[in-house]
C-alpha cells in the first residue's frame, strides 16, 4: 500500500481480490490492517469508511451489511425502485423569518 491511497482505494483492492461479497466488519479489519491505522483512530476511520463506501459508485451495499464491487452485481441487486416511495408534500408557502441572519441583500444576494 502506498501512503497516498484512500481508505476506499484500499477497500476496493481488498474486494477485488475476493470472488464474492464480504461483511463490512471483515472488510474494515482488512483495510485498517493494510493502512496500519492506529487503534485510537480506528473508530472514527471506520465511520469514515462506511460513509465513503455509501457515496462511492464502485461499491454495492448488500443485505446483512455485506459489500461487493458494483461491477460484479446485476442491476436488480444494486438499484432500489423508488417509484413507490411517498414524498412528504407538507411544504407550506409561508414566508420564512430570516431576520436573525446576516444575509446578503440587493446586488450581493444570490
Amino acid at each position: 500500500m502506498t501512503r497516498n491511497q484512500t481508505v476506499t482505494d484500499v477497500a476496493y483492492e481488498c474486494l477485488a481480490k475476493r470472488k464474492k461479497e464480504v461483511d463490512f466488519a471483515k472488510l474494515w479489519e482488512e483495510v485498517a490492517k493494510k493502512m496500519e491505522i492506529p487503534e485510537e483512530k480506528r473508530k472514527r476511520k471506520k465511520s469514515q469508511l462506511y460513509s465513503e463506501l455509501m457515496m462511492d459508485s464502485r461499491f454495492a451495499s448488500l443485505e446483512n451489511n455485506k459489500w461487493d464491487l458494483r461491477n460484479r452485481r446485476k442491476f436488480e441487486e444494486v438499484h432500489i425502485d423508488t417509484s413507490e416511495i411517498e414524498l412528504d408534500d407538507d411544504e407550506t408557502d409561508e414566508p420564512v423569518d430570516n431576520s436573525g441572519y446576516d444575509l446578503p441583500k440587493g446586488e450581493d444576494a444570490y
